[in-house]
């Protein structure tokens, strides 16, 4: 079987495809048939070594595809069945070992496409906006990155729970994304201060929250856009580390509450993992939310995919297709 590792890490110059045997399933964990692995930045950190792992190690996250092998243990899922993950390191390939906890049955209704488009970035907004910060009516959120695949699915699910919106965004044609994914104001970067323009949109007061997976060039800014005990939401460093700072910070800009969240840590269980799972894959298919592809690429282009997403030249989710 074909799989995309890095042997160390570096640039998409250190992509590999390489060819291994297909792998056997060990106790409560599934073999699947990769059909479709959606990109993340989670991989393009592996690969740079921002996130730490043993070399050489296998890219991709999450997929959609058919079960073809069952470990022991494991008693409600058959080879055959069609079914979407995430964790399952590796899913950048023909085959892929998913631990069953991880893994959910794909609707019919459904396509490999849809569920590896939604699932990774859907769980991951789906934390946020329910039990980070739960949005309710009358709230406003700042949502960093809104044309993106995760930040086009948190409008969409904000707007779901009667939040008001505030996209930011790079450019004219990508706030035309967030503002068809629901945005009620977007602002782009680089021709106003999103804190000073968050602040003016509340009339001074500033926004409920800011979900803010850029990091480094956006954090300090992210705290001055927010009201009095307000919540810094960090997913994620697309711009780079958020460096250590001093908590009277917080304090002096109003008691601010900041965290910096993980997915891991919001599917520690089976059945929490399914609850999400089920709510992302029923507002899809009831056309409540939905999940634009920017592209498909095969395993032999990875690393346009990898370059398209670094560079932030995409509006919505890119797919790898073996």
């Amino acid at each position: 079987m074909q799989v995309v590792r890095v042997h160390e890490v570096g640039g998409t110059e250190k992509l590999r495809l390489d060819d291994i045997p297909i792998p056997t399933p060990g106790p409560y964990e599934v073999l699947v048939e990769v059909k479709a692995s959606g990109v993340n930045f989670m991989d393009t950190q592996i690969r740079s070594g921002l996130f730490k792992k043993p070399l050489p190690t296998a890219l991709g996250i999450e997929g959609a595809g058919f079960v073809r092998a069952i470990g022991p243990g494991i008693d409600d899922i058959a080879p055959g069945d069609r079914v979407a993950w995430i964790f399952g390191a590796g899913s950048y390939a023909q085959y892929a070992i998913v631990p069953v906890a991880m893994l959910a049955p794909l609707p019919a209704a459904l396509s490999f496409e849809d569920a590896a488009t939604v699932l990774f970035q859907g769980l991951t907004v789906h934390y946020l906006a329910t039990s980070t910060y739960p949005l309710k009516p009358g709230d406003t959120c700042l949502v960093h990155s809104a044309a993106g695949g995760s930040g086009a699915l948190l409008t969409q699910i904000a707007k779901l729970r009667g939040a008001r919106v505030i996209g930011v965004t790079s450019s004219e044609a990508k706030a035309a994304v967030a503002r068809a994914a629901g945005a009620d104001h977007v602002l782009i970067y680089d021709r106003e201060d999103f804190a000073v323009a968050a602040r003016r949109l509340t009339d001074g007061k500033g926004v409920d929250v800011v979900y803010d997976a850029v990091g480094l060039d956006t954090y300090e800014k992210s705290m001055n856009a927010l009201r009095k005990r307000g919540c810094l939401a960090l997913y994620g460093e697309a711009s780079g580390l958020v460096p250590p700072l001093d908590v009277r910070m917080l304090v002096m800009r109003g008691s601010l509450y900041l965290t910096r969240t993980g997915l891991d840590a919001h599917v520690a269980t089976r059945e929490e993992f399914m609850e999400r799972t089920k709510d992302l894959f029923d507002w899809m298919l009831t056309g409540k939310i939905r999940c634009d592809v920017f592209k498909k690429y095969p395993l032999t282009e990875v690393a346009l995919a990898h370059n398209a997403l670094e560079g932030r030249q995409t509006t919505g989710k890119l797919l790898i297709i073996p």
